[in-house]
């Protein structure tokens, strides 16, 4: 016979059935209702963020271009100051390179001058004077040293610039090279998007690398780089200025000493031509005197010798007549006359001897006279080529190298050109 058991569970009353389904119920309806506004909020959440991001994204693509097109123009203001540093320093370079042409230049007058004053160095005897020229020469000298000096100074200042220049254009071109970089890192950022298969999420981007610098202190630094290269600029044009001057300064005063003493060798070789030519007239006139004197010495001994011969013969008729006899050895007429023309013979004798002495004591100072204006003809000689060597020398001063014919053979130094009359002479009694 079948049986009924009982499970010994827990048995629920109806209400508390009713109760659960009631709490079930609105349970369901109050999560719904609260996923429906976590959903709502979600919405607006994503709409706000949505559009919070494509407007950062927008600024902040609009702060790269914008700094991109700020870096670019501190691009081209830096590669500006480029161009025109680098055109300055070709000026200054070329500049410079014409002052040490022009120092180098200067070799040619002062080796002229000092040649001069060597060869002048060969004067003989009085001719060996401080003359105008000489002082014209030394001054020379002292001019084409100050005006090495003067350009040496300027090519030392330019090379010292061209040091500072050097620098400045390395820091220009680094900071040139920094916002190259600079640029071309921004304008790759720019390019990214969503998209782009080179995004990835980064460990602390957000860091701040060392030796970072503030905005103002970026544009302060480029600032000072393009000011130092436009102080460095025009002190450059400066330098230039000056150093033309100094180039034009030194060639005018070392134009202007040429001339002077070019000059001072003219009027120079024009006063020793005019006592050259008194001396050769005086030497002439010398000559003739001598000529003369000699023949009136020849004539008083012919004389002499002819007045020698009558005292012989009144000696011999004196003697004569002492031999005649007795009373006939009278003082006649004749006696006193033959005795008158002794006394006067003996008186014309001594008279002309006395004359004869002076003369030959006036023939012997005009020999010695004549061997001075000889001697001092041969140094007035000596000293007119030696200056006609000189200016023929200077002539490379005022004549281009290449075209430059010298008029004194190098070897001989003899002139190569047809000489006047007294020159001729000058060479021959050199």
């Amino acid at each position: 016979m079948a049986t009924l058991s009982v499970k010994p569970s827990q048995r629920f009353r109806l209400p508390d059935w009713n109760t659960n389904s009631y709490l079930l119920s609105t349970n369901a309806k109050r999560q719904r209702d609260a996923s429906h506004q976590i959903r709502q909020e979600a919405q607006v959440l994503r709409n706000e963020t949505n559009n919070q991001t494509i407007w950062d994204e927008h600024d902040n693509r609009t702060r790269l271009a914008e700094r991109i097109d700020t870096v670019n123009r501190w691009k081209e203001m830096l590669d500006k100051c480029l161009t025109d540093l680098d055109a300055e320093t070709d000026a200054l370079i070329q500049m410079k390179e014409s002052a040490e042409q022009n120092l180098q230049a200067k070799n040619l007058p002062l080796d002229v001058a000092i040649e001069c004053l060597t060869l002048r160095d060969s004067r003989r005897d009085i001719d060996v004077v401080k003359d105008p020229v000489e002082e014209e020469l030394h001054k020379e000298v002292e001019v084409i040293d100050a005006t090495k000096k003067a350009l040496q100074q300027k090519i030392s200042q330019a090379f010292e610039k061209l040091c500072l220049l050097q620098e400045v254009r390395q820091q220009l071109s680094s900071d040139h090279r920094d916002k190259m970089e600079t640029m071309d890192i921004d304008r790759g950022c720019l390019s990214l998007n969503l998209k782009s298969p080179n995004i990835s999420l980064k460990a602390n981007p957000m860091r701040v690398p060392s030796g970072s610098s503030t905005l103002q202190q970026w544009d302060d630094f480029s600032q000072f780089n393009k000011n130092l290269a436009e102080t460095e600029m025009k002190a450059t044009v400066e330098l230039r200025e000056a150093m033309a001057l100094t180039i034009a300064e030194t060639n005018n005063e070392l134009e202007a000493q040429r001339v002077a003493t070019d000059f001072a060798f003219r009027k120079r070789l024009r006063e020793m031509e005019k006592v050259y030519s008194e001396l050769r007239w005086q030497e002439k006139n010398t000559l003739e005197e001598i000529a003369e004197l000699q023949e009136g010495i020849r004539h008083l001994e012919e004389d002499l010798r002819r007045k020698l011969q009558n005292l012989k013969l009144c000696h011999t008729r004196l003697e004569s007549r002492t031999y005649r006899p007795n009373v006939e050895l009278c003082r006649d007429q004749a006696q006193y006359g033959l005795t008158d023309e002794v006394h006067q013979l003996e008186a014309t004798i001594a008279a002309l001897k006395q004359k004869l002495a002076q003369a030959q004591d006036a023939l012997d100072a005009l020999h010695k006279h004549l061997a001075r204006l000889q001697a001092d003809i041969d140094c007035k000689a000596n000293s007119m080529l030696l200056d006609t060597k000189c200016m023929d020398t200077r002539r490379k001063l005022a004549v281009p190298a290449e075209k430059f014919v010298p008029q004194v053979d190098t070897f001989t130094r003899t002139t190569n050109r047809t000489l006047s009359p007294l020159k001729s002479c000058q060479l021959q009694l050199v």
